[in-house]
This record gives structure tokens, sequence and C-alpha cells, in this order.
């Protein structure tokens, strides 16, 4: 079974996580995906190795580790992906896969454009 884990930052503010916790009710309504989870890399909990727990506990054979962050960086090309090894490494009868940053997306152009055109 399938799994995704959306893994953001990480904020002091209250607010952040709210909007998570509300894209990821969004994105499972959507994909149809019965396991969808969120996950922080510092700050907030949960942290993407327990994100990734929560998924297997339920069944996920594969988890895609879906990327909340704009950019590619330190964290994005580094620390995430040494994560992301270690949960590998503790669930290896699991696939693990790693997203791109959203900025990668082809439809960043138009969907920044709309930002614009409606500020």
């Amino acid at each position: 079974m399938d799994a995704v884990v959306l893994v953001s930052h990480g904020s002091r503010s209250a607010k952040t996580k709210r909007e998570v916790t509300a894209l990821v009710k969004i994105l499972k309504a959507r994909t149809g995906k019965g396991i969808f989870e969120y996950a922080f890399l510092e700050i907030e909990s949960p942290s993407i190795p327990e994100g990734v727990d929560l998924c297997v506990r339920q069944g996920a054979t594969k988890v895609i580790v879906l990327l909340n962050f704009l950019n590619s960086g330190r964290h994005v090309d580094q620390d995430i992906p040494d994560i992301v090894k270690r949960a590998q490494q503790k669930h290896p009868g699991v696939h693990i896969a790693l997203s791109q940053p959203v900025g990668q997306h082809p439809d960043i152009v138009p969907l920044f454009i709309d930002l614009i055109n409606n500020a």
C-alpha cells in the first residue's frame, strides 16, 4: 500500500501546523491515498522518522516523502535525504521515495503568475 508523508520545515507558529494539516486533508481526499501523514524537519512534531513510522505502522509498503520546500538547499539536498536513508535502513522492506522540491515542478511558473495577477 502506498503512503505519503508531506514534509515541511517546521515553525513555532501554530498557524503553520494548521495550514499543513489542512493541506494534508485536501491532498488525501483528492489523491485517494489511504495513508497520508505530515512531518516536520525541525521545531514541530512529528519528525520525519516519526512520520515514516506512522505510515509503516498503518501498512505502507511504499512511502513517498513529499517535500513542501520551494527550492533546493542544505535541507533538501543533504539533511532530508540523510534522514530518509536512515528511515530506509530502519524499514528495509518498505520502498521510500523522495520527491523534488515544489520549485522544480513545471507548473510553478503559471502558479507564480497567478499569484502575481491576484495580489
